[in-house]
């Protein structure tokens, strides 16, 4: 799918995708660094139907809402045949100790034996992020492992 970026003069940038329904979904991007997810009239498409303020925190929580599970939907379509091979995502809690920590402080690999394959922040994704890499509050980490590897992972993450 791709976007079509349309300029507005003195404004900022519109960017949107044509959904299979027709309407269109985008956002407008504003000089001054603001953000407005814009929606389509059903009826016509060029007509605007919603223009809803985003702070920088908000769009990139949004983004990483809508991206991680299709990260993680082809990381489980790639591993289906591999039996006891699980893919999940974790959300790093503001009340996780690791906030502010690095990937490798967690010895997650270590102590649980998965695998951290991804980490999707403010709209984007760090594949295979390194031991150096730290750890912000609402991180979405993309895990592999087995199933009881994944499940303490889970404490591990929340509770240290």
């Amino acid at each position: 799918m791709n976007f079509e970026d349309t300029s507005l003069p003195g404004l900022g940038v519109r960017r949107e995708i044509t959904l299979a329904s027709g309407r269109r979904v985008g956002v407008v991007i504003l000089r001054d660094g603001t953000m407005q997810l814009i929606i389509s009239q059903r009826e016509d498409p060029d007509a605007c139907a919603a223009a809803i303020p985003l702070s920088t925190e908000e769009a990139g929580s949004l983004g990483a809402m809508l991206g991680a599970p299709q990260l993680v939907t082809q990381l489980s379509d790639q591993h289906r045949d591999l039996p006891g091979v699980n893919t999940q995502q974790f959300v790093l809690s503001h009340e996780s100790p690791y906030v502010g920590q690095t990937l490798g402080d967690t010895h997650l690999r270590t102590r649980t034996g998965v695998s951290v394959v991804a980490i999707s922040r403010s709209g984007r994704v760090f594949p295979s992020p390194a031991p150096g890499f730290e750890l912000n509050a609402g991180d979405v980490l993309v895990i592999v492992g087995t199933s009881a590897g994944l499940e303490n992972a889970a404490h591990l993450i929340n509770d240290g």
